[in-house]
């Protein structure tokens, strides 16, 4: 297949011990990723693959039923912060939701991680589609699923209006005149809309990329629109390649209205490689990893990914269709069609996501996987792609030493970081403050 002349992006989805829900049983896998150490070797093997982004996941609730990573978690900020002191190229993102924070905290918290790492910051925009998150947060019940993305909405321009409340070259710091800061180029934000009112400016200088990077998974038509708007990269679900091209091209054909070219925005669908010396070996890991699942919490994980009760269905029945309203949009219609295409129970589509929580499974030898990969790449269904390794630290070991060696040797993966900062990464333009009180 002919490579493409433009380069593909990588991330690690780092899910604790491991994306597939048994990954921790595996020989060698970490068991207890509470712990620095394992984070740290898990941000050494990312720098390796030189991997554009490491990117740390949220949930505001606990459910013991759940997937064993999401038991216990660190919080993510917090987790990059440490992170960016043992790494210095990876990009370092986080998850933060708009609908439990205040704008001006979340500009803060992304800010100083960007001076901090110096420009590889990078914020998950989430609405938090899981209604026992709202118990946490003095709510009886979660907001609507419109209502949350007109929130996030006014959220992200808060944010971003907060990070150009600064001018380059503010702080002056002449220690023979005595004067600190350039008052001309800091500027209060002033805003009062729908949802936030925040005077601002924030109390700290711009950032080393204007503005951090702006990640958003989102894939209702109201996600689809906060993503065209105002997203850097976008985190795709998809399972097959002509549906993953449709979708590919919605979101880049929504960008215009708002003045943005394609290029803009990089997608990356999530993706869990199972790699083997074989095609069989591959399929035979990941059979050994579906055979350590047991179906006791097969609804409740059913449940959670695809966004509605299945308490009252049979496990070995077909999957119900899901109800109009819906906390969360993207999984139920990428799954529900999946499972009615293929004619599914909900036992298979439990261990489909017990494996990989709905994303994209892919099994096969290095250069198997390598060409899958490239397919898509080249054909117009992504710019890259977010690695879910099964486990770590080998899981995604496999990947980084056998699959990227064979991307590089296409011509389709960079061999060495040839910039600093995570836009640099993506190749996209530093920010300059260009977003006044009266746009925001």
């Amino acid at each position: 297949m002919q490579a493409a002349s433009r380069q593909m992006h990588l991330g690690v989805f780092v899910l604790g011990s491991g994306n597939h829900s048994a990954g921790w049983r595996h020989e060698g896998a970490f068991t207890s990723h509470m712990e620095l150490p394992v984070m740290q070797e898990i941000a050494r093997i990312s720098e390796r693959g030189k991997f554009d982004l490491l990117f740390i996941s949220d949930s505001m609730a606990m459910d013991p039923t759940d997937h064993p990573s999401f038991l216990c978690r660190f919080e993510p900020t917090t987790l990059i912060t440490a992170l960016a002191a043992c790494t210095t190229r990876v990009g370092l993102g986080a998850t933060v939701s708009t609908s439990f924070s205040e704008p001006f905290n979340v500009a803060r918290i992304f800010a100083s991680i960007d001076h901090l790492s110096a420009g590889r910051a990078a914020w998950n925009v989430v609405t938090s589609s899981n209604a026992k998150a709202a118990l946490n947060f003095n709510l009886d019940e979660h907001i609507e699923h419109e209502l949350r993305y007109a929130r996030a909405n006014e959220f992200v321009d808060v944010v971003r209006g907060l990070w150009d409340c600064w001018d380059d070259g503010a702080i002056v710091a002449d220690k023979i005149t005595g004067r600190y800061i350039d008052a001309d180029k800091v500027r209060p934000l002033n805003h009062r809309g729908r949802f936030f009112k925040v005077r601002g400016p924030l109390n700290m200088a711009r950032c080393p990329q204007g503005r951090p990077v702006i990640i958003q998974a989102g894939g209702s038509p109201s996600g689809l629109e906060l993503a065209a708007r105002t997203a850097d990269v976008v985190f795709s679900v998809v399972q097959e390649l002509a549906p993953a091209k449709i979708a590919y091209a919605d979101l880049k054909g929504r960008m215009a209205k708002y003045g943005r070219s394609p290029d803009e925005i990089a997608v990356l669908p999530g993706v869990m490689p199972i790699v083997g010396d074989s095609d069989a070996e591959a399929r035979e890991k990941l059979a050994k990893l579906q055979s350590w699942i047991t179906p006791t919490n097969a609804k409740t994980l059913v449940a959670s990914r695809i966004g509605y009760d299945v308490s009252d269905y049979p496990l070995d029945g077909p999957v119900p269709p899901p109800p109009t309203a819906l906390n969360s949009r993207t999984f139920p219609a990428v799954l529900y069609e999946m499972a009615k295409r293929e004619n599914m129970t909900l036992r298979d589509l439990y261990n489909l996501t017990a494996a990989a929580r709905g994303h994209w499974v892919l099994c096969g030898t290095p250069h198997r996987i390598a060409d899958t990969l490239e397919q898509w790449f080249v054909e117009g269904a992504a710019d890259g792609f977010n690695i879910l390794p099964a486990h770590f630290p080998g899981g995604f070991a496999d990947f980084v030493d056998r699959v990227v060696p064979e991307l590089q040797r296409r011509g389709l993966f960079r061999h060495e970081y040839e910039s600093a900062t995570l836009r640099d990464h993506f190749g996209l333009a530093r920010v300059p403050p260009m977003m006044t009180a009266e746009a925001v």
